[in-house]
């Protein structure tokens, strides 16, 4: 498939639910800072550090992946994306379990963060079965 062909199967491929996925993503990375600062004042550096990292990188894989040269470099940012959902979700459950949060704050970036998860997968497996 060349890369005028890959263009086009990006740009059929629902211009509106990547949107949506961004503008999720933006949220979550929002409420992460948010949480992150929250950590700094409890002078708890190294979570705030891991879960701002992760939380933020989602976003900004995605960000790239729209700029993407190749059908490869596209999957691989979500990809990217993808597992920095998985690992937020870890920094987030290790923060519930230390206590260092609101329990109900917490458990609404996870449910924020596995939506994102889920969309991830479900575009990524759309965007398989194109190219195949």
């Amino acid at each position: 498939m060349c890369f005028l062909q890959f263009e086009i199967l990006i740009s059929n491929f629902e211009e509106k639910q990547m949107a949506y996925i961004n503008e999720v993503a933006t949220e979550l990375a929002i409420g992460i800072l948010k949480l992150s600062n929250e950590l700094i004042q409890k002078k708890e550096f190294v979570l705030s550090k891991q879960i701002a990292r992760s939380g933020t990188s989602i976003g900004a894989n995605l960000a790239e992946a729209q700029g993407a040269i190749s059908q490869k470099d596209f999957l691989n940012k979500q990809y990217i994306s993808f597992k920095e959902c998985k690992e937020t979700l870890y920094w987030l459950h290790l923060i519930k379990k230390m206590n260092y949060a609101a329990e109900d704050k917490i458990t609404s970036l996870e449910n924020k963060c596995r939506h994102v998860h889920f969309m991830l997968n479900k575009s990524i497996l759309t965007i398989k079965s194109k190219l195949e």
